[in-house]
């Protein structure tokens, strides 16, 4: 009888180990989430037999995302991560194909095909190595916060003279990328336009300072749980770090942000004394629900939507953050939303209703409750009720505020008034606003300047943005960066 249990525990254990084994290896799909992300799956069996699961999404980030659980049932794969709000679950088709179902706020179909590598996207202004500066993989720690950061910092070769080394300080800027967890090069698309501009700026001799936001890379901390205020905190802990560079020049600091290291940066600034000046890259200068139903009404339009439409996405995301902004708790939130949300319908012509899919209770309750989801996370909270101008008008330190004239996420005619007039109560001596022609979010150079396009674009950031740049920080620092 023992020998009997044993045979059947061991064939059990061998068919475990076969089933692990067919979902060994790189499984690359595609979602559409406004834009259209690749995302790979790489499944491998440890030496416990435990199955592992690591995510990427190389339009996002280069780097790997350990998910917290995986396995298998017969022919199905099952993955949660709780802490990126990830699962998936899908079902092997053949030995090339999962089909499945891959859910993170909302739920999307996603086909994974079997790979042997990860496709790569040309993308020639991205910099290669041996460079000709000095480049170095550093970390540095958060006392306070308990977190490591993992970034790198670039910085000039010291030249010699008469055979003797000159020593020199650099000045030089922190870069803040963005919104959603970005590595240190803010890859999208396999776009690298933080590699891009250290590379740049450096080479006109600046030193540059580019991290991993915090649970990305090398940087520890949970991002899904921190606000914008966190994210300040990170770069304050940043600067301080490039303070005890002996290389640095700490009267000539600045910081380079990115849409939502747009609103970072001059929180950080209006607090500091050592920042001298501030780049702003589509940073917003509008109370974010402005902006936010702005963007929701150019998307519309760019996809194609009637203006009627477009303006109804508008409204309804006014009536969802609206109701957000009052931090009430969830069921009196929704039962406000449900109320506004039909007294809205009530005015709308039924080609509207039936287009944004309202037309039954069922379709109006899971819309709400969409809309719950997303905007009621600790992040979304902070920021839907973030108004910039309250930090852009305590500003000191010269700015130049930079919008490309196709930006649909953040619209420049708008935002940069925005921006002019907090500047101009603000106690900066010295500020620039300006639109740059046929650019968009991400300062390419745009065709059909969708979202979508980000992706197929082969530029990664403008040349004349670059230049812009250029010329304003080299002004800021005296035209001498050595």
């Amino acid at each position: 009888m023992k020998v009997a249990i044993a045979f059947i525990l061991l064939v059990n254990s061998l068919n475990c180990v076969a089933q692990k084994q067919k979902f060994e290896g790189l499984w690359e799909g595609k979602i559409n989430a406004g834009v259209d992300l690749r995302l790979v799956f790489e499944f491998k069996t440890n030496e416990t037999g435990m199955l592992i699961a690591k995510l990427t999404s190389p339009d996002q980030s280069a780097t790997a995302v350990k998910m917290d659980s995986a396995w298998v049932k017969d022919d199905s794969i099952f993955v949660i991560s709780p802490s990126f709000r990830i699962s998936f679950s899908g079902v092997l088709k053949n030995d090339s194909i999962i089909n499945g179902d891959f859910v993170q706020g909302k739920p999307f179909e996603l086909l994974l095909k079997k790979v042997k590598a990860v496709s790569v996207q040309y993308r020639p202004q991205t910099p290669i190595p041996p460079f000709s500066y000095n480049s170095e993989d550093v970390s540095f720690y958060n006392k306070s916060k308990s977190l490591n950061y993992g970034g790198t910092l670039t910085w000039p070769k010291k030249i010699t003279v008469s055979n003797q080394l000159q020593l020199s300080k650099y000045p030089v800027v922190l870069l803040i990328s963005g919104s959603g967890p970005q590595d240190r090069d803010e890859t999208l698309f396999n776009h690298k336009p933080f590699a891009l501009i250290a590379d740049n700026l450096t080479k006109l001799g600046f030193a540059v300072l580019r991290v991993d936001d915090r649970g990305v890379g090398k940087s520890t901390g949970n991002f899904s749980s921190a606000t914008t205020a966190d994210f300040a905190d990170d770069v304050e802990a940043g600067i301080e770090f490039l303070k005890s560079n002996i290389n640095i020049d700490t009267l000539r600091m600045g910081l380079i942000g990115h849409s939502e290291g747009g609103m970072i940066a001059p929180i950080v600034a209006s607090r500091r004394k050592d920042i001298n000046f501030i780049v702003l890259l589509a940073g917003p200068g509008l109370p974010i629900v402005q902006l936010m139903a702005e963007q929701a009404e150019a998307i519309a339009k760019s996809s194609g939507s009637t203006a009627a439409f477009a303006k109804s996405e508008k409204e309804l995301y006014v009536l969802g953050a609206t109701e957000i902004n009052k931090h009430l708790d969830s069921s009196t939130t929704f039962h406000n939303m449900n109320t506004a949300l039909n007294a809205w319908i009530a005015k709308q012509p039924a080609t509207i209703i039936s287009g944004l899919h309202l037309t039954s209770r069922p379709e109006r309750e899971s819309f709400l409750h969409s809309q719950l989801g997303t905007l009621q996370s600790p992040w979304f909270k902070y920021f839907l009720s973030f108004d910039p101008t309250t930090y852009l008008v305590q500003l000191r330190c010269s700015v130049l505020a930079l919008n490309g004239s196709k930006d649909i996420q953040v619209i420049a005619s708008s935002n940069l008034a925005g921006i002019k007039a907090a500047l101009k109560k603000s106690h900066s001596k010295s500020y620039e606003v300006k639109e740059l022609p046929g650019l968009n979010h991400l300062f390419q150079t745009c065709k059909s300047c969708t979202a979508r396009e980000y992706g197929d674009l082969v530029e990664t950031f403008s040349p004349t943005a670059l230049q812009i740049m250029d010329d304003w920080l080299l002004k800021q620092v005296g035209n001498r960066a050595n």
